[in-house]
């Protein structure tokens, strides 16, 4: 089950789905309606929950602000693993609005920017810089507010995570993500090559951490 971040489009896992498919693994790519501002984090959880509603055991994997629509789902799923990739933690009750000063995200973004000449933020140099967009389907959305302020309600994570980190991800830092999960999951991020959307620009990486050869 792969959930997108902020936008909520599913042509972000289009190339990890392929390589996971071509290894027999059965994949569900859930699209989320990003831009629908009667739409909050309940909904999505839904939609996560319908999608696999015939599935006996499932791993969830989620990009970014799909963070927070993952444990929710998780707790109504038969949860074999939950794979979060460059993905906001949350903790119960929390909105992604909040995340943003608990957690210290922008001030680690800022330092990381200032450390490595990036510059101010813009699309191009925070999430695009490593990904060859060649044939890539142009599917990209706003985000409604409503989902930065819907409380992530859950009441735990499940047994088994694991937590992705691009190295190179200008968005969130490495580091920083590595802190975070430490702290709210306590437990150590493994670290591939790729910037913040690494299903696009490390597929193969992707789907070998997902699913080995």
């Amino acid at each position: 089950m792969l959930i997108p971040g902020a936008g909520g489009a599913a042509s972000y896992w289009s190339r990890v789905a392929a390589l996971l498919e071509d290894r027999g693994a059965e994949v569900i790519t859930v699209g989320l309606p990003g831009p629908d501002e009667s739409a909050g984090l309940d909904v999505y959880a839904d939609l996560v929950v319908a999608a696999a509603a015939h599935c006996h055991s499932v791993t969830i994997v989620a990009s970014s602000l799909g963070g927070f629509t993952a444990p929710m789902a998780a707790e109504r799923l038969p949860v074999k693993e939950l794979v979060l990739v460059n993905a906001m933690i949350p903790v119960p009750g929390e909105t992604a609005e909040q995340w943003w000063e608990a957690t210290g995200a922008l001030q680690a973004r800022d330092e990381a920017a200032a450390r490595n000449g990036y510059g101010p933020f813009d699309l191009s140099t925070y999430f695009l810089h490593d990904v060859d967009t060649t044939g890539l389907p142009v599917e990209t959305y706003a985000e409604a507010d409503i989902a930065f302020t819907t409380p992530c309600d859950f009441t735990a994570w499940p047994g088994h995570v694991r937590v992705l980190v691009g190295a190179d991800d200008r968005f969130f830092p490495a580091d920083f993500q590595i802190r975070v999960a430490r702290q709210r999951l306590a437990i150590e991020a493994d670290v591939l090559p790729g910037g913040h959307l690494i299903a696009l620009a490390q597929p193969l990486g992707v789907a070998d951490f997902l699913v080995p050869v």
